[in-house]
């Protein structure tokens, strides 16, 4: 309970510690994810009412990972609020930012200081690979269940997007939906968050991502 709680805390001093020059990058980093992330959502592909397409958590699940839960949560919220003062679309709905939040504190919980330094040639290593990608998939499914099935299903229809009597139907639409994109979304992970943290770490000068204790 110790070490997770401490997860936080580290989170937060990932930019208010004690080295300014590591402090000012990441945040920079952070405001670029969060732009990379609304740029991603705007070409969102709507295929019907509360549902849709776009890959805009690649973005939040990479600020999970290199940050962990506290800025991921900030950041998820920051991006609903962002999102809708460049692209206002109907009223303000305050549920969607909470639901954000949840989506960047499933990718920093699962995703954060895990890994020490991975590198290319570290492949035939693979047992830290392996784990790598298990919460990948974990975190991914994680944000799939709760946020987009469970969440976003009871947000639509609090918010009437989504007529309570066919919640049946709107719950297998989405069931299918989500398990097809899937077939896209966990291979683009296992591409991009590896090239992710490495990037990120040799911005580091090669210093190691440390792992949680």
């Amino acid at each position: 309970m110790k070490s997770f709680l401490n997860l936080f805390k580290l989170s937060f001093g990932e930019i208010t510690g004690q080295k300014p020059s590591v402090n000012v990058l990441n945040i920079v980093v952070v405001g670029m994810l969060m732009a990379i992330s609304m740029g991603i959502e705007s070409m969102t592909i709507q295929l019907g009412p509360g549902l849709k397409i776009n890959f805009a958590f690649l973005a939040l699940a990479a600020i999970g990972m290199l940050f962990g839960p506290s800025i991921a949560f900030i950041a998820g919220g920051m991006c609903d609020v962002l999102g809708f003062m460049v692209h206002p679309q109907g009223g303000f709905l305050p549920l969607y930012t909470l639901i954000g939040c949840l989506q960047g504190l499933i990718y920093g919980i699962v995703l954060y200081r895990r890994w020490g330094k991975l590198e290319i040639n570290e492949t035939s290593k693979g047992r830290k690979y392996g784990e790598f990608f298990v919460r990948l998939v974990i975190a991914r499914l994680l944000d799939v269940v709760i946020v987009n099935l469970c969440c976003n299903t009871m947000a639509n229809m609090y918010y009437g997007f989504i007529p309570q009597q066919a919640f049946t139907a709107a719950i297998t639409a989405r069931f299918v939906k989500n398990a097809l994109e899937l077939l896209a979304d966990i291979p683009l992970m296992f591409v991009l968050m590896p090239l992710v943290l490495m990037i990120y770490q040799r911005a580091l000068g090669g210093r190691s991502t440390k792992t949680a204790a």
